[in-house]
């Protein structure tokens, strides 16, 4: 019985120590959501890269005026698909919070937040100076890998599974340096797919009990 009770004692200090320590109110339907979001996102862009050079290819001349209108609606998309899972994102992990009743803004959570948006602010200004100098095939990979290193950056404030994600999303931006034209198709896996795989695994990993 003692044995039991100071079992049980550890078990507690330990679920205390990780609650003050990582950032574990991440939840797995915000990754599903995002996924579903940057798969939605993929496809949209697809039809728009599809009418633009359907249009090129009917015409035979290159519309410099067609070309930065595309790219602009395309920066846009990305924004606005960032903007919904982070929308997404925050909600599902609020409610998750509020359901084990643990703080969603703390010093832990601050401290996920900046170690992401350190690399991610990184990346941002290194595709801005690509779209500067006319290299779009590079935003793509660039945007995996800069997202890639921020999740693995703020991994070790909050779940493992996290760091997995990051090295998936980098090695995934690397291997697309080696298929440029490939990038839609790369970003629709890395920002979709990876994501709700991600989510799914998450969310039967540590939530799947408690909603059942």
């Amino acid at each position: 019985m003692i044995d039991q009770q100071h079992l049980q004692a550890l078990t507690d200090i330990k679920r205390l120590m990780e609650r003050s320590s990582r950032f574990i109110s991440l939840s797995g339907l915000s990754g599903i959501f995002a996924g579903m979001s940057g798969l939605g996102g993929a496809l949209i862009a697809h039809n728009w890269l599809t009418e633009y050079y359907d249009r090129w290819n009917v015409s035979g001349v290159y519309s410099h005026t067609d070309f930065i209108t595309l790219k602009y609606r395309l920066i846009l998309l990305g924004c606005c698909v960032m903007t919904a899972a982070l929308i997404g994102g925050s909600f599902f992990t609020w409610r998750k919070a509020r359901k084990n009743n643990l703080p969603i803004w703390g010093l832990t959570a601050r401290k996920v937040l900046i170690n992401i948006a350190i690399p991610l602010g990184a990346g941002g200004a290194f595709i801005a100076g690509l779209l500067y100098n006319h290299l779009e095939s590079l935003v793509a990979p660039t945007c995996l890998v800069f997202y890639g290193l921020s999740l693995i950056n703020a991994s070790k404030y909050t779940l493992n599974d996290v760091r997995y994600l990051g090295i998936c999303e980098t090695v995934l931006g690397i291997v697309n340096l080696f298929y440029l034209r490939k990038g839609l198709y790369f970003w629709g896996i890395g920002f979709g797919v990876l994501h709700i795989v991600y989510g799914v695994l998450m969310w039967w990993k540590y939530e799947r009990k408690s909603a059942i």
